[in-house]
């Protein structure tokens, strides 16, 4: 029973030929010529789609980009003590992650579009679960490297493991001088090429068992060993403590929603703005209303029940002055002229399409009391039809009751008489 396991969860599975593999993982680990200018392609087309806050380009530039090659190729090396290929292939790595960097900086300098959008935002805060991600990740590309039936797994993992978008972030950062971006989103891709690298390691070395190219000496083995540890310390330590503020952060903001619910829309005050500053000390919750103003004393019982909800070393800071409010909202949202005027834009034709679609109700059912005596319990709406968004349509809906005889012919009369009277399409239900 045992053993059918774990023949059952075996590796040793469709594995391909190990000579086959080291050859494919060889060949993959150079950045000469073709792959040089694949990798500037990639990199541009992932700072465009950081740029413009795109998903789906990013993705596809993470598709595009060969720089999974070389870090597999040091993983493969460290498992078969190569320390040749290693050489070559961390070489390698360091020629990919300059040439990227340039690349980014490149663009990111003539790019008249600097704001700094969610997409970019989000590679700038590394923490624990990055390095799971990229840990396995790492597993599962390792594993399907070594398969004959390679299947989707490889470019599942060059989107889950993101390698290109840290770099790209990292290369904003240097070119518009936020260096604290270039070394959030820098220490994200060192995390992704080691942990990567760590997996395929693991893999090759103590399950799939490649053989050693050479045999190393105790001392090496000690070198190398430690040289792992101290590297998965240096990654673990800052990232877990990340998670740690990020985690803290998150209940913090549920307790000063809690808050703000309680004592605030409870009680029907109308929140306008809305700012929770987590990382000042002491930490701010700023707040304006509509059409209320507190006093000082007001103010004052407001910051003494923080307390209660646990907040602590927090400063509660009503806002009064509704200009100010107006500013930072405005600043905040990066609200354009432009974008006010597509929004009206929006609502015109919003208003043009209700009005076209509005008809009077009251005089349908006055009249079709006197003209259909059998017929009662009108009620009239519309029903939206879609197909594409070419296609859709709102044809009157009507729901009626009916009674008496030749109810069909009344009901034929009835649709008749409507489709005439409002120029429209009419679909009758019977209730």
């Amino acid at each position: 029973m045992r053993n059918s396991i774990l023949s059952f969860i075996s590796l040793n599975t469709g594995e391909e030929h190990r000579s086959k593999v080291i050859e494919n993982v060889t060949s993959n680990i150079s950045f000469r010529g073709a792959n040089i200018w694949i990798l500037a392609c990639a990199i541009v087309i992932a700072c465009v789609g950081l740029n413009v806050n795109s998903t789906a380009v990013i993705i596809g530039a993470m598709l595009i980009s060969p720089l999974m090659g070389p870090i597999v190729g040091a993983g493969f090396a460290l498992g078969m003590h190569d320390f040749y290929l290693f050489k070559r292939s961390m070489k390698n790595l360091l020629i990919a992650t300059v040439v990227s960097l340039s690349v980014a900086i490149l663009y990111f300098s003539i790019s008249p579009f600097k704001e700094v959008q969610s997409e970019l935002l989000a590679r700038t805060t590394p923490n624990i679960y990055d390095v799971m991600i990229a840990f396995f990740g790492g597993l599962v590309g390792v594993v399907a490297i070594t398969r004959v039936e390679k299947g989707n797994p490889i470019p599942g993992v060059a989107i889950a493991t993101a390698l290109m978008p840290p770099l790209c972030t990292a290369g904003y950062g240097i070119a518009v001088g936020h260096y604290d971006y270039f070394f959030g989103a820098f220490y994200l891709y060192t995390i992704n090429c080691f942990f990567i690298c760590i997996a395929t390691y693991l893999i090759v070395r103590y399950y799939l068992k490649y053989p050693m190219l050479q045999i190393p000496s105790p001392k090496q083995r000690l070198v190398i060993g430690s040289a792992i540890l101290l590297l998965m310390i240096i990654m673990l330590v800052p990232s877990s403590y990340l998670a740690y503020r990020l985690l803290q952060e998150k209940k913090y903001t549920k307790k000063v929603e809690l808050f703000i619910d309680r004592e605030f829309l409870a009680a029907g005050r109308t929140v306008i703005y809305k700012k929770i500053n987590f990382y000042k000390n002491p930490k701010t919750i700023e707040i304006a209303f509509l059409n209320k103003v507190y006093t000082a004393a007001e103010w004052k019982e407001f910051n003494e029940k923080l307390k209660f909800y646990e907040i602590e070393n927090s400063e509660l800071v009503i806002k009064q002055d509704l200009r100010e409010v107006n500013t930072n909202i405005i600043a905040e949202s990066k609200i354009d002229q432009a974008l006010l005027e597509q929004k009206d834009s929006t609502i015109q034709v919003l208003r043009e399409r209700l009005q076209k679609l509005d008809v009077n109700v009251k005089n349908i059912i006055q009249e079709s009391n006197v003209l259909f005596p059998s017929i009662s319990g009108i009620q009239v709406g519309r029903l939206k039809v879609s197909g594409d968004s070419i296609s859709t349509s709102y044809p009157l809906l009507v729901l009626y009751k009916i009674e008496g005889k030749e109810q069909e012919k009344v009901a034929a009369l009835f649709q008749e008489w409507l489709m005439v009277k409002t120029g429209e399409k009419v679909v009758l239900v019977k209730e």
